[in-house]
């Protein structure tokens, strides 16, 4: 596809950032709201924002095939909150446990609170093989925070769910189980910011060594090479809460220590998700250049207890 022109707008930046190039990769990478998963057999599934959802799949994390939609015949349960018949879905979230994939994503319309997260399951990943498993919350106009952006953690026992976007930010709620869906009504507070119109939103919990991590997206997206997406972190001893930065501030005080930034051809990284691989973890995530959105993938050292791109 379009690979071979966006490489060489990286190649053609010929300085070197403090930050590094996405990892080369071939096929169809032009994605939004990237997120990973890996099967038994070791076939690797991208699954990103659109209509149905996108799937991707590969079987090096390398080269990558578009294979299809999670929903072929479209999502009519999502119409409401979309506005339209099938219509774009946001900012997947898998998780591989248990045998299954198991897919959470969101449904709304661009500055709007009316939205929703939905889950599904499916044994095989492939397109048409999920179960619609339902709503798993909702907002509506005049609500502190917005149901979009999920992300799940399988860990353990724990069952969790980080969600949201600017408003009052990053939101946590525990999940059973058994449904999938919280078992709570209680949110909690996990990252907010004031600045920059409270841009805050791609949230995703990793566990590493005696932390969890907090990642998210600071900055306006979706405006192509004038996004100003950037990747931050915090961590805590738990997965629920009290997340703080390298500088000790509370990710609910506006805290957040940056991980990735534009650099060089790379413009609003975001989107982020992080999949454990045997050399570490990697981070998975969006960047724009002047041609689209595009798959980025670099590896994290964590030596310093704070994650690195490399």
């Amino acid at each position: 596809m379009r690979w071979s022109s966006h490489l060489a707008l990286l190649a053609l930046a010929g300085v070197c950032h403090a930050y590094p190039d996405p990892a080369l990769l071939s096929g169809d990478t032009a994605v939004h709201d990237p997120t990973l998963c890996r099967d038994d057999s070791g076939n690797y599934f991208l699954f990103s924002t659109g209509p149905g959802v996108e799937i991707r799949t590969s079987t090096d994390r390398i080269a990558w095939t578009y294979a299809g939609l999670v929903w072929p015949d479209g999502a009519s349960w999502t119409d409401e909150y979309t506005g339209t018949s099938n219509g774009s879905l946001w900012s997947p979230s898998c998780e591989y446990a248990f045998g299954k994939f198991h897919l959470y994503y969101s449904a709304s319309t661009a500055g709007s609170q009316n939205s929703a997260i939905f889950y599904a399951t499916s044994s095989t990943g492939w397109p048409g093989s999920y179960t619609n498993e339902g709503l798993v919350t909702s907002t509506s106009s005049g609500d502190s925070y917005n149901a979009i952006d999920p992300h799940s953690l399988i860990f353990g026992s724990l069952w969790y769910l980080s969600l949201g976007s600017y408003g009052t930010g990053i939101k946590g709620v525990t999940l059973s189980p058994d449904t999938g869906k919280p078992n709570s009504t209680d949110f909690t507070a996990l990252a907010e910011r004031t600045a920059d119109s409270g841009a805050i939103q791609g949230s995703v919990i990793y566990p590493q060594g005696d932390y969890f991590y907090l990642f998210s997206a600071w900055g306006q997206c979706c405006n192509g090479t004038a996004s100003t997406s950037s990747i931050r972190v915090g961590r805590s001893s738990s997965a629920t809460g009290g997340f703080v930065d390298a500088s000790g501030v509370a990710l609910t005080s506006g805290g957040g220590t940056p991980v990735l930034e534009t650099h060089g051809a790379v413009f609003g990284p975001g989107g982020p998700d992080l999949w454990p691989e045997a050399g570490g973890p990697v981070l998975v995530y969006h960047y724009y250049t002047p041609t689209g959105s595009w798959l980025g993938i670099n590896a994290l050292n964590f030596s310093s207890g704070w994650p690195v791109a490399v």
